[in-house]
């Protein structure tokens, strides 16, 4: 029983806690994490797992009709375009 609590009490300081944003290194490769929604799209650009930045958009009434697959690909396009600085060093 004591695991459950430790594992509650753990996901709730996850839930609750700001993420720190690490301040970027040009000399390692950076990752970019995206997914998309039925409402939105949204990114995270990463280095060695920890957030570098974040981006997230509302979807018009058009493209909230695209397929799973084109939100998905719209996703991967803003997040470049967004970071591109950062991507092309």
């Amino acid at each position: 029983m004591e695991e459950v609590k430790d594992a509650f009490k753990a996901l709730k300081q996850a839930m609750t806690s700001t993420p720190t944003l690490a301040m970027p290194n040009f000399n390692e490769p950076f990752v970019i994490e995206s997914d998309a929604s039925g409402a939105g799209i949204g990114a995270v650009l990463t280095q060695q797992r920890r957030p570098i930045a974040f981006m997230s958009r509302a979807l018009g009434i058009t493209k909230q009709s695209w397929s799973t697959y084109a939100k998905e690909m719209l996703s991967i396009v803003q997040a470049i375009r967004t970071w591109r600085p950062y991507l092309l060093g």
